[in-house]
């Protein structure tokens, strides 16, 4: 009579590998928020072309500075939001098979949310240095978890049109 193998997770499903990429989204943002913080004073600019600047702003509330006047309490629920999400999302990088492009947008996701929250907790804000321009209109600066972020929802939604086009779902 052997002994039973224990129950784990079979090894196709483990997250480590996503969860590294995560880590890897978290980094690059922290450092070259960095570097930022580093090489400019607060609200310094630099003109790189025509239509792109570096700078150094801070982003006390959502996209787009959504509720960055309201006072101090969106920091904390950003943050429980994006902790939220984050653990959300690690949960379903775990339990969840999926599409290469499925669990990529997942990890994107997570962790440009954490390379935020990062921002929110130790600075009270978010470091925002990248600002496209036209002329005198300039879209709201952004960073590296930002990008991510948008990534992210792009693999989704790549994801969803190609199992809309297709009429099932990927294989795991």
């Amino acid at each position: 009579m052997g002994l039973a193998k224990p129950v784990t997770v079979p090894e196709a499903r483990r997250p480590w590998s996503w969860y590294g990429l995560a880590l890897v989204v978290v980094i690059l943002d922290q450092a070259t928020k960095g570097l930022i913080r580093s090489s400019f004073q607060l609200h310094e600019s630099l003109s790189v072309t025509d239509f792109f600047n570096l700078v150094f702003v801070y982003n006390p509330g959502a996209s787009f500075s959504f509720l960055a006047g309201a006072g101090g309490w969106q920091r904390w629920l950003f943050s429980a939001l994006a902790l939220g999400v984050a653990g959300w999302i690690a949960r379903m990088l775990w339990q969840e098979p999926g599409s290469r492009l499925y669990l990529a947008g997942l990890t994107f996701i997570m962790g440009g949310a954490l390379g935020n929250v990062v921002d929110r907790i130790v600075l009270g804000a978010v470091v925002d240095f990248l600002d496209f321009h036209w002329g005198d209109a300039h879209f709201a600066a952004f960073n590296v978890a930002d990008i991510s972020i948008n990534l992210g929802v792009g693999c989704l939604i790549l994801q969803y049109l190609r199992e809309s086009f297709h009429g099932r779902k990927d294989p795991a």
